[in-house]
């Protein structure tokens, strides 16, 4: 087995971690039924260990370890500095009070990506949103909730933007169906100011933006946003991430991603190039 350092953050440790525990799993050939009876557990939290979606307990990997025949100390303990570098809390576990559970583990995977690629046809993406879109965006989302939540969750908004500037920023590639742009979110004031903004993140290195059309009519992504998550590590595989309004669906089989991944191909392809992009959201601010 291939000694495993630790690194990118607690988030990609996770995942790394369980696909490890997955590869070594399927190489005996144990079902994760037996699995989770060996430790104790569920096939269910088998399944959610080798996604990385869970916090890890020392024990547990251990005895799945020996189950899989991983005895020598030299093979064994790389994995188990994991488990301890993977339960290390991220920025965000800080506002877990204010945030989601399903959504707290896209923030990790977001962390840890080198590449993002994201459809998005209701709003602009979070990672491109100015301040006030996002509060409006937020409160429309939070009825009822006070102003110092929203305004914590706003804050979550804008230190997830840090991954675009950070020393190897990540790199995006979005496409937004031109509804999103169209849409007054907050008023007109506050979408100018936001179409701006986007004009002026148009000029980074690491941002690839794109808008598909009302002209070019039906197109690839006919079941709505997502996102794809790309890791530097070899070991993981890409992740799609779904969110709905009371979860989020994430997905890591390679026939699932690779629909997504054609779908986002098709996506670059039909809408116009990135480099008209400004010409086209400087069009819609002159119509506000």
């Amino acid at each position: 087995m291939t000694s495993t350092q630790p690194g990118g953050g607690p988030t990609v440790r996770r995942i790394l971690l369980g696909s490890q525990l997955r590869r070594l799993r399927e190489e005996k050939g144990i079902s994760r039924e037996d699995a989770g009876y060996h430790i104790r557990a569920s096939e269910s939290k088998i399944s959610r260990m080798e996604l990385g979606r869970v916090s890890f307990k020392g024990r547990d990997v251990e005895d799945l370890l020996t189950l899989y025949g991983v005895t020598d100390e030299d093979e064994r303990e790389p994995l188990l500095t994991l488990v301890r570098e993977a339960n290390r809390p991220g920025w965000w576990h800080g506002y877990g009070d204010v945030l989601p559970n399903w959504f707290q583990p896209y923030i990790g995977l977001e962390e840890a990506a080198q590449l993002i690629r994201t459809y998005e046809l209701q709003f602009i993406p979070g990672l491109l949103q100015s301040e006030e879109y996002a509060r409006a965006v937020i409160t429309q989302g939070s009825a009822g909730d006070p102003p110092d939540v929203i305004e914590r969750r706003v804050s979550v908004r804008m230190n997830r933007q840090k991954i675009l500037y950070r020393e190897h920023p990540l790199r995006l590639w979005v496409v937004i169906d031109e509804a999103a742009l169209c849409r007054p979110i907050g008023g007109p004031k506050v979408m100018r100011r936001q179409l701006e903004h986007l004009i002026t993140m148009c000029a980074l290195p690491n941002l690839t933006l794109q808008v598909m059309p009302f002209t070019f009519g039906a197109h690839a992504a006919e079941g709505g946003a997502f996102t794809i998550l790309r890791f530097p590590e070899s070991d993981l595989p890409d992740v799609v991430y779904l969110e709905q309004l009371t979860g989020a669906v994430y997905m890591d089989k390679r026939e699932e991603v690779d629909i997504y991944a054609n779908a986002m191909n098709r996506l670059t392809v039909d809408s116009p190039p990135p480099a008209a992009t400004p010409d086209l959201l400087n069009r819609i601010v002159a119509q506000l």
